[in-house]
C-alpha cells in the first residue's frame, strides 16, 4: 500500500502551521520520555490536542512524524549555530566542532536521538521527501560551518562530495554510539577524521 506524504510545511496556513508545531512538540516530549516505542499516534494526537484523523493528514505514519521531528531539531540547531558559530579559522575544525555540538545536543536526550535515528533507518520511499529534507538541512549546517560562501557562488563538486562523506560519517557514528558500540571519544575521532576531507585538494582532472 502506498502511503502519501502529508502537506509540505510551506503550503500550510498560519493556523495549520501552529497545529503542526504542537504535534511536533508532543512528539518531542514523548520521544524524550520513552524513545521510539513511546511515540504512538494516538498518544501524540492526545498530547497535541488534535483529532487522530487530523494527525494522520499531517503525518501519515509514525516514521513520517519522527523524521519531521528531526528536521525540526536540525532547524533549531542551525539557528543556534548561526548565533554562536565556531570561532576557529580552520574549516575542517569548524565543521568538526559544529557536528560535535550537534552530537552533544542529541546526547542530552538519548531517547529522542534513538527514536529519530531509528525512524531514518526504517524510512521507505514514502518518506523520501522528509528524509531528503533531513539531508538538505545537515548539508546546509556543514556548509555554513565550512565558511560563508561569497555571494553568487556555489560549493564545488569536490566540496559537496566531502560533505556527503562527512554527513554519512556523522549519521553512522550516531548509530554506533546509540547501540553502545562506540564511545564519545571514538565518535569525536571519527568525525574529525572525516572532516579532514575538506582540506584535501580536489583530484586532478584527467
Amino acid at each position: 500500500m502506498t502511503v502519501e506524504a502529508g502537506p509540505a510545511p510551506a503550503s500550510l496556513t498560519q493556523r495549520q502551521a501552529a497545529r503542526r508545531r504542537r504535534i511536533l512538540a508532543a512528539t518531542h516530549q514523548l520521544a524524550c520520555g520513552g524513545g521510539f516505542d513511546a511515540v504512538q499516534m494516538r498518544e501524540v494526537a492526545e498530547e497535541a490536542g488534535v483529532a487522530l484523523g487530523t494527525l494522520y493528514r499531517y503525518f501519515p505514519s509514525k516514521i513520517h512524524l519522527l523524521v519531521a521531528t528531526m528536521q525540526d531539531r536540525l532547524d533549531h540547531l542551525h539557528a543556534t549555530l548561526r548565533e554562536r558559530p565556531p570561532s576557529t579559522a580552520d574549516p575542517a575544525a569548524r565543521v568538526a566542532e559544529t557536528l560535535m555540538r550537534a552530537f552533544r545536543a542529541l546526547q542530552r536526550d538519548p531517547h529522542l536521538a534513538d527514536a529519530m535515528i531509528r525512524a531514518l533507518t526504517f524510512a521507505d520511499r514514502s518518506v523520501s521527501r522528509e528524509v531528503d529534507e533531513v539531508s538538505r538541512r545537515t548539508t546546509a549546517i556543514i556548509l555554513d560551518a565550512m565558511a560563508p560562501a561569497p555571494a553568487g557562488t556555489s560549493p564545488t563538486p569536490a566540496q559537496l562530495a566531502a560533505v556527503r562523506v562527512i554527513e554519512h560519517t556523522w549519521h553512522a557514528t550516531l548509530i554506533t554510539w546509540l547501540s553502545g558500540r562506540a564511545s564519545i571519544a571514538q565518535v569525536e575521532a571519527d568525525i574529525e577524521t572525516a572532516c579532514r576531507l575538506i582540506d584535501l585538494p580536489p583530484p586532478p582532472r584527467p
